[in-house]
């Protein structure tokens, strides 16, 4: 059995879901300020995803292996279990296939259970004005807030842009949005 102190001295882990956008390649940050708000952070990209993040910086940053793929039955699983989940930046792809129930990725699986298990989530979309207007986008947003995901959108957190342009906009991301947004409950424990 542990000792009186080891219950206490866990972080909580989050799980920080990196989808295939440029903005990805800014995930550091993101991971960055959770660490100072007391989690321990792994790093899951969808295969979009991972064609931006640099998974040896984050693995160093992390001390977790980046992953992207369902692992190979038996094998055993390489991050800790998460007690919530930041989507960010979440594409339109990914927004769309979780609303819908998919779980062809490691991320969207995750996503799916995370949901199923009561952990919080935060979405973040990153995506171009004429993207943002599908009609199956904004039923998913709406969807994923009616299943209790909190999700950061519209021009108040991340203006629109328009397509191809998204590059000039990346430097104004609201990363301290995402931490923020997590609930009360999570940081005060893992800050604890």
């Amino acid at each position: 059995m542990s000792g009186p102190h080891s219950v206490s001295e866990r972080r909580e882990v989050l799980y920080v879901i990196a989808c295939g956008s440029p903005l990805a390649r800014h995930i550091g940050r993101l991971v960055e300020l959770a660490q100072r708000d007391g989690w321990d952070v792994c790093v899951v990209a969808t295969p979009d995803g991972a064609k931006f993040v640099d998974r040896a910086a984050l693995a160093r940053q992390t001390g977790h292996p980046v992953r992207t793929h369902y692992k190979n039955a038996g094998d055993p699983d390489l991050l800790p279990p998460a007690d919530a989940m930041i989507v960010c930046p979440a594409t339109v792809n990914t927004v769309n296939k979780w609303a819908a129930g998919i779980t062809d990725t490691l991320a969207l699986g995750l996503l799916i259970e995370g949901q199923g298990k009561g952990l919080p989530v935060v979405a973040v979309p990153f995506t171009n004005a004429a993207m943002a207007a599908h009609p199956a986008f904004q039923a998913g947003l709406a969807r994923l807030r009616e299943w209790g995901t909190t999700v950061l959108y519209g021009e108040h957190v991340v203006p629109l842009h328009p397509p191809g342009t998204g590059e000039r906009h990346l430097h104004a991301f609201p990363w301290e949005a995402a931490v923020a947004a997590l609930p009360d409950r999570c940081r005060a424990s893992s800050a604890a």
